[in-house]
């Protein structure tokens, strides 16, 4: 019926704004800028709750063969690659900011596409991919609070989020469904990020966390894991009820709602021309949207 179709998507939403606001609050209020064991943390409980669903038959995970797992390796690095380079970015950037600067990913998409595949893009999308990557290129030339170090990472975030979906689309193992992908990519990332926290002096830093025993941190982190796998099970939900033109709209009304109500949750400065970066890219990614009715990406 329509209205459980809405109800999914209002959902979708909903678990999509309270992500995003938990998972700042806890990067850029508390200041937990950990990525190898905030992101490590969210993966593991990602994959002990996607576990026990499917075991309590909630959701349908089959048992995944080694070679599927490992043709699927490639899709896991990027995914590291894309939390842990976002996970940066976010504590350092505003959400607005962010979202306009992920928005570019769908150029690296395009780029990867035309160069490996040889794909014709049509007027509408190639004049959307153009705002989008105008708007990213002048962002930082006008954030008012500009921080070198989270473009960075940003930049490393949306070529991992643009490389994620083109192998996403164009490579898909016969034995491994949308969730058998995301277990896999949770047991990887587990892993290398476990390996990671050493080196990058995560494990060190966190012992002198001023927050460590505060339960505004646990309770934020523990939220931020929760609210991570069921944002994991809306999309699913979303991408199998929905034709891949709605889960596109559904999905920029989602980055829309954060980026708009971020500014009476967070303390976001913006200027006339920031904002209009922001705007032109939104207004781009919508072009996009109406582009892709006959695209999967």
């Amino acid at each position: 019926m329509q209205w459980s179709r809405h109800v999914t998507g209002l959902t979708f939403i909903f678990v999509f704004v309270v992500t995003y606001f938990t998972n700042k609050f806890v990067l850029s209020v508390l200041k937990f800028t950990y990525p190898t064991l905030f992101q490590g943390w969210q993966t593991f409980i990602g994959a002990v709750l996607l576990l026990l669903s499917g075991k309590l038959g909630w959701v349908e995970i089959s048992r995944i063969p080694r070679s599927a797992a490992l043709s699927w390796l490639p899709g896991s690095f990027l995914f590291v690659g894309t939390i842990y380079a976002g996970s940066r970015a976010l504590s350092h950037m505003e959400i607005p900011f962010y979202f306009t600067i992920q928005n570019a990913s769908h150029v690296v998409s395009y780029a990867i596409l035309k160069a490996t595949y040889g794909e014709k893009v049509q007027w509408l999308k190639l004049i959307s991919l153009c705002f989008m990557l105008l708007a990213a290129i002048n962002l930082p030339f006008f954030d008012p609070q500009f921080d070198k170090s989270g473009y960075q990472w940003a930049v490393i975030h949306l070529v991992c989020t643009g490389a994620y979906r083109v192998f996403k689309v164009h490579h898909k193992p016969s034995h491994l469904s949308d969730l058998e992908q995301q277990y896999v990519n949770y047991l990887f990332s587990v892993l290398l990020l476990a390996l990671a926290a050493h080196p990058t002096g995560d494990l060190a830093g966190v012992l002198e966390f001023p927050f460590l025993s505060s339960h505004t941190f646990h309770g934020g982190c523990c939220a931020s894991a929760l609210l991570g796998f069921l944002l994991l099970l809306a999309t699913v939900r979303l991408r199998s009820g929905f034709s891949l033109e709605h889960v596109g709209v559904w999905i920029f009304l989602s980055k829309v709602a954060t980026m708009s109500l971020s500014p009476l949750v967070f303390n976001v400065e913006v200027n006339v021309p920031s904002l209009l970066c922001v705007t032109g890219s939104y207004v781009a990614e919508a072009l996009l949207v109406y582009s892709q009715r006959e695209s999967p990406l």
